[in-house]
């Protein structure tokens, strides 16, 4: 499927998407998911922003399908500006340094690896990107904002980096923001596979929706 011009309206529909996912998200990291699995307790590892995250590279993988990556790279720019934005407001100056890194380093790959892929299956773009990038982002957030070798970006966090058993339970130690970069990635390689279907719907519906318009406007 070839790219088309975006129009100030559809790039602002964009970039409100990316807005709503990026607040929802910085809202919805402040409860945890209260749910057990066996004698796992989830609420020590996620929270809902966990399950809504994703969906920025939902937002990321339809622009760039239907406008290409120069598009795509403008609606990551202005969900950097707010992730950043939020993450002053709501957290420390090392979260914000974390979760801007992050957001931008991890839809910046993403872009690029879709438009690389954008010729293959219509799933395999989406899919293989938004892991790679859910890899990337987790490491680079985790490890910025929480292991103790970058304590020169803020002071540590002394019940981050005490050691705890691996997700609670297990009898491996690890400091305790391993076992939330886990879980965390867990929720967003599971989110990446179940958010496939509503990217192949939109992708059609979008689709349909452009080459209507662009029928009426060749009609006059």
């Amino acid at each position: 499927m070839s790219t088309r011009p975006m129009n100030k309206t559809a790039l602002l529909i964009a970039i409100a998407a990316m807005a709503a996912v990026v607040t929802a998200s910085n809202f919805l990291v402040q409860f945890p998911l209260q749910a057990r699995l066996g004698a796992l307790n989830l609420a020590d590892l996620l929270t809902w922003g966990a399950f809504t995250y994703p969906l920025a590279f939902l937002v990321t993988d339809l622009t760039n399908r239907h406008f290409g990556p120069a598009m795509a790279r403008k609606v990551v720019y202005a969900g950097f500006v707010l992730a950043v934005g939020l993450s002053i407001w709501l957290a420390t100056p090392r979260i914000a340094i974390a979760s801007g890194s992050a957001f931008l380093i991890a839809q910046m790959l993403d872009v690029f690896i879709f438009n690389r892929l954008r010729k293959l299956a219509w799933w395999m773009p989406p899919l293989t990107s938004s892991v790679i990038g859910s890899l990337i982002d987790t490491l680079v957030f985790f490890s910025l904002a929480f292991a103790a070798s970058f304590s020169f970006i803020g002071p540590n966090d002394a019940f981050a980096i005490g050691a705890s058993p691996l997700f609670g339970i297990l009898s491996i130690e690890a400091p305790r923001w391993v076992s939330w970069a886990l879980g965390d990635l867990s929720v967003k390689l599971l989110m990446a596979l179940v958010l496939l279907a509503p990217y192949g719907a939109l992708r059609k519906m979008i689709g349909r929706i452009i080459e209507s318009r662009q029928a009426a406007v060749a009609a006059h």
